[in-house]
């Protein structure tokens, strides 16, 4: 009651602008709904709407095909609208309102608050809220009213879209790249949640995949089979057999001199040829990488050259070892084995605490094998790539058999060893 002092008489012209400005709230409820019911139509839906064949219905698709042109009209119409309603509310209430009887600060939050109040209510929440759950229907009522509105407003929303164009460009010229410790951290936060672990194991090894070197994968040359270029075509084919490799690198006088791979499927047209055949002529020239080449860089090298094995070299010049596309495909999915692959195990896990590996297994391995991340050997591993290595580095010397070391809470036991290298490690996790 005491509100209706501040007011003045209802005239006609008040009463008409009220008419106008609640059938422009309709209007922007309308338009509001339409931006939900469009976007939320999923591939299913069109498909639907294709079998309908109705004229309304190729409307729609007509519209959903330019979705920028789209957003832009129905952007373009809302905020023409909004505009428009603001404007006949400021009308009502100067011509509604004693501006003697009301102070500023009440006025203001009748025009202001309660206008945007409404706008919000009514023409924002309610009709997107009901989009939701009718969009077909309300897609298929506003798509006259939409091409329309298109037709007429078409050159101010080809300018927005061109515009948007420009943006995009600039935006992915300058994106931001994901750094790894927010995919870790993500992975982290939705490992409770994961339903399948293998997946979880994938994505762990994507996210370390750009950070792991090639030495960290690599064979080592000491288990690298390999042929000498001056043996005797006898010789080659019976090393082949006992190798069963697909792809053999070829030295001369020492690993160090690697002349190129030969590549066994070049063999086999000349598989009856006699023990004097100049098969080295078959060598193809082989790919050599660092040691602190990245996987996903050499990944991308055997992708562009059609590659599938590289000598890995040191800083010096000499071979380190090989490494190949199915190593690196290891890191991410895990072992892949085929019918030539033997079933030796690299381990023996003796209880759930207590592991003997052989010495040259990498720690790239022994992470899995324990299901750590090895993060913490990692910061002190040095340039040691296998468990022999990790414990040679941190006690400074070749250890003996039953000598042992102690990191964080695992224990390092040396069972076979010579004067050149360590031959076997028992690994005990101590209860923290």
């Amino acid at each position: 009651m005491i509100f209706l002092t501040y007011l003045q008489p209802l005239t006609g012209d008040v009463f008409s602008v009220m008419i106008l400005m609640l059938l422009f709230i309709v209007m922007s409820a309308l338009i509001s709904g339409s931006e939900v019911a469009y976007f939320s139509i999923t591939h299913k839906d069109k498909i639907t709407l294709e079998k309908e064949g109705s004229k309304k219905s190729k409307q729609i698709l007509t519209l959903l095909n330019e979705p920028k042109k789209l957003l832009a009209t129905i952007l373009i119409a809302n905020n023409f609208i909004n505009v428009a309603i603001v404007m006949f509310s400021t009308f009502v209430m100067n011509a509604l309102i004693n501006e003697e009887a009301m102070s500023s600060t009440l006025k203001f939050i009748i025009q202001v608050v309660l206008v945007t109040f409404i706008i919000l209510l009514l023409g924002e929440v309610m009709p997107k809220v009901y989009a939701t759950k009718y969009k077909i229907k309300l897609a298929k009522l506003m798509v006259t009213p939409l091409t329309i509105v298109q037709f007429m407003v078409g050159g101010l929303s080809n300018l927005l879209v061109a515009s948007t164009n420009i943006i995009d460009k600039k935006i992915k010229k300058k994106r931001e790249n994901i750094s790894v410790d927010d995919l870790e951290y993500a992975l982290e936060l939705t490992h409770t949640n994961s339903e399948n672990t293998e997946e979880q194991k994938i994505l762990e090894g994507i996210v370390k995949f750009g950070q792991t070197d090639v030495k960290q994968i690599m064979k080592p040359r000491i288990d690298v089979q390999a042929i000498d270029v001056e043996m005797s075509y006898k010789e080659v084919l019976k090393t082949i057999e006992q190798v069963k490799y697909s792809r053999i690198p070829v030295f001369k006088n020492s690993f160090d001199e690697i002349k190129g791979i030969l590549y066994i499927k070049d063999l086999l047209p000349y598989i009856d040829q006699s023990d004097d055949f100049e098969w080295q002529k078959l060598i193809r020239p082989a790919k050599f990488v660092p040691e602190n080449k990245k996987l996903d860089d050499l990944l991308k090298d055997f992708q562009e050259q059609k590659k599938h094995i590289a000598i890995v070299i040191d800083e010096y010049g000499g071979s380190s070892g090989i490494v190949t596309l199915e190593d690196i495909l290891e890191e991410i999915v895990g072992d892949i084995t085929d019918e030539f692959d033997e079933d030796d195990i690299a381990y023996t896990k003796i209880n759930d605490n207590t592991y003997l590996f052989e010495g040259k297994t990498a720690l790239m391995d022994v992470y899995r094998i324990l299901g750590i991340d090895g993060d913490e050997f990692e910061e002190v591993k040095g340039e040691s790539d296998t468990i022999a290595g990790f414990c040679i580095e941190q006690a400074g010397k070749i250890l003996l058999k039953n000598e042992k070391i102690s990191f964080k809470n695992y224990t390092f036991v040396i069972e076979a060893a010579d004067k050149r290298k360590i031959k076997e490690v028992k690994l005990i996790i101590e209860d923290k």
